[in-house]
């Protein structure tokens, strides 16, 4: 898979990429990152990019034209699948649409940042709206880091043991059941019998159990 992220700010965004699994995802080949400096796009004395809303209002927003000069530019190097906005106002993130984006091969990610872009932008070359939450961020960055994170896990070969991200939370519309690990026995708190039985069918059946309990009880939600 290749990302192309779209920033004014992408010193913000290059060390989430620089260790634990997403660093050796990009060392294995198995996807490729690459960040484009939006004033790299402008030809303003000040490598300017945004500018004042019109009819007045607080806040400044992205201009269309450097926008368009990097997507225009990518896109005559290769096809994209997604052209990818992040913005609080588009559709939350889940871990469906996670999974759904991590069978594409090449995906272009823009980052807002001041008041938004020039909606114009989102009308020609913007595919997939996303927000990361009921929040605002000060820019689209870290979103764009989130997104990465939850899409390049699911690739095959990134994760050691590529059954872990089957079972993760909501990936079958329930919460993940309680986990243990050594000692069995913690100043008299113990592991389940169960998960020490050696007999998988059951264990497999109280995980069941255990998940649905505790979406049940955490996000019933989800059960709807």
């Amino acid at each position: 898979m290749r990302i192309d992220i779209i920033t004014v700010l992408p010193e913000l965004l290059k060390s989430p990429f620089e260790a634990s699994i997403l660093k050796r995802s990009i060392e294995k080949g198995l996807v490729e990152i690459h960040f484009h400096n939006l004033r790299d796009y402008t030809d303003t004395k000040y490598r300017q990019v945004d500018d004042y809303q019109f009819g007045g209002g607080a806040g400044m927003v992205l201009m269309i034209e450097p926008i368009d000069k990097c997507i225009s530019k990518l896109k005559k190097e290769r096809t994209y699948d997604e052209v990818i906005y992040m913005t609080p106002d588009g559709t939350t993130l889940n871990q469906k649409m996670a999974n759904s984006i991590s069978l594409q091969k090449n995906i272009i990610i823009l980052c807002g940042h001041y008041k938004g872009v020039d909606q114009r932008v989102r009308d020609a070359f913007i595919t997939k709206e996303i927000s990361i939450g009921d929040y605002v961020l000060s820019g689209g960055e870290l979103g764009a880091a989130v997104l990465c994170d939850t899409i390049i896990r699911l690739i095959p070969g990134v994760l050691n043991d590529e059954t872990s991200a089957l079972t993760d939370t909501f990936q079958d519309g329930m919460l993940a059941p309680p986990v243990y690990t050594r000692p069995a026995d913690y100043k008299n708190m113990k592991v389940p019998d169960i998960l020490l039985s050696g007999n998988f069918g059951k264990i497999e059946q109280w995980r069941e159990e255990k998940a649905h309990e505790r979406t049940e009880k955490l996000r019933p939600d989800l059960l709807k």
